[in-house]
């Protein structure tokens, strides 16, 4: 059995999810992927075997799966049940077949066979970031150095995205089960089914559909449907928080707050930032350079979209400690009356929220 006919490619556009053509004829205009048959998928998989599951995504099982040539691969495979998944797997096969970057994670191929609507990405030995996060028993695996490592390439990851692809992308949906794992501790940006391509001119959009994970949306997303670079800023923000603390933003209670935002602002103003940091990391980690850390992901998570950095300031504060950080604004969402006020809004609007687990 062959892993997958080679002659026959799939040609991700704007309208048609995949396209086989073996005459090789719009090469210079479409990118091409490999078209996997299902038997091939299947075998690989061991038929969709429960062992072989590594965690359920918004629209679908994701599954482990070994391609004849030995190589390992992860399978997304779209629920049949899914109302709104086909849109968002045409959306992320057109996006991340276009995208090349260390630390965004690399799609293979897909299978349109039988009904079925699969993708094939690299395989990423150490799962997600929250699984390492948010374990008591393996969050001492992420010593200072990988943390470090791994903000810094998704911070890489995004500016590329903002920045310095062939298309701006905004991913919309930034969140540690979506930050995947290499053999080395290195970070991949996965799951652009939500992601948004953006006109070079384009500064923001608005949506009546707002999708995403509640505690990662800034105010202006979940409440008006306006998103732009700086959601995404906004995410990772919040990213960079949980990073240092090991805790979530949600369901965080603490002194009065209802989030780790609020939590971290209060220990900002009383000039105990450090207690933020997650016990792990005690005389550890560079404290000169965690406080930094704590001050660009405040700077992220501000009220109003317009106080934010871009991508391309938010690396250069990480890396370049003799540059002057400013006092960060309050953050958006830091006392429990406001969230409370979220989520009645996002209850009378067309809202897709996620909640925060671990897959």
């Amino acid at each position: 059995m062959l892993l997958f006919d080679t002659s026959m490619t799939m040609r991700t556009g704007a309208n048609e999810l995949c396209d086989g053509d073996s005459t090789g004829k719009g090469k210079s205009k479409d990118l091409w992927l490999p078209l996997f048959s299902f038997a091939s998928v299947s075998a690989a998989t061991n038929n969709f075997s429960p062992e072989n599951k590594l965690g359920e995504g918004g629209f679908g099982p994701v599954y482990k799966g070994k391609l004849l040539n030995g190589q390992e691969v992860a399978v997304k495979r779209l629920s049949r049940y899914s109302g709104q998944g086909l849109e968002e797997l045409k959306n992320e096969t057109l996006l991340i077949a276009k995208l090349q970057h260390r630390n965004l994670v690399r799609v293979l191929g897909c299978c349109m066979e039988e009904g079925e609507n699969i993708l094939i990405y690299e395989y990423m030995p150490n799962k997600s970031l929250d699984s390492f996060l948010f374990d008591p028993r393996k969050k001492g695996v992420l010593d200072w150095t990988i943390r470090v490592r791994i903000i810094d390439g998704i911070a890489q990851g995004l500016l590329y995205l903002h920045q310095y692809s062939r298309l701006r992308i905004i991913h919309r949906d930034l969140k540690t089960s979506n930050i995947l794992l290499d053999n080395d501790m290195n970070p991949k940006i996965s799951d652009f089914g939500l992601a948004r391509m953006f006109a070079g001119d384009e500064i923001q959009a608005n949506t009546q559909r707002v999708v995403g994970t509640f505690g990662y949306m800034p105010p202006e997303y979940a409440l008006q449907g306006l998103f732009s670079i700086k959601s995404d800023v906004y995410s990772f923000g919040v990213l960079l928080l949980e990073i240092v603390s090991s805790k979530k933003n949600t369901g965080f209670y603490h002194s009065g707050s209802h989030n780790l935002l609020g939590y971290a602002w209060k220990l900002w103003r009383d000039d105990k930032a450090l207690d933020l940091m997650d016990p792990v990391l005690e005389n550890k980690a560079s404290y000169p350079s965690l406080l930094r850390y704590i001050n660009v992901a405040l700077l992220c998570v501000q009220e109003k979209a317009a106080d934010r950095p871009t991508m391309s300031e938010v690396v250069s504060m990480l890396t370049n400690e003799l540059l002057v950080l400013p006092s960060p604004k309050q953050p958006a969402f830091f006392h429990v009356g406001i969230s409370q006020n979220l989520i009645q809004a996002c209850s009378m609007n067309d809202i897709t929220i996620t909640e925060m687990e671990a897959r």
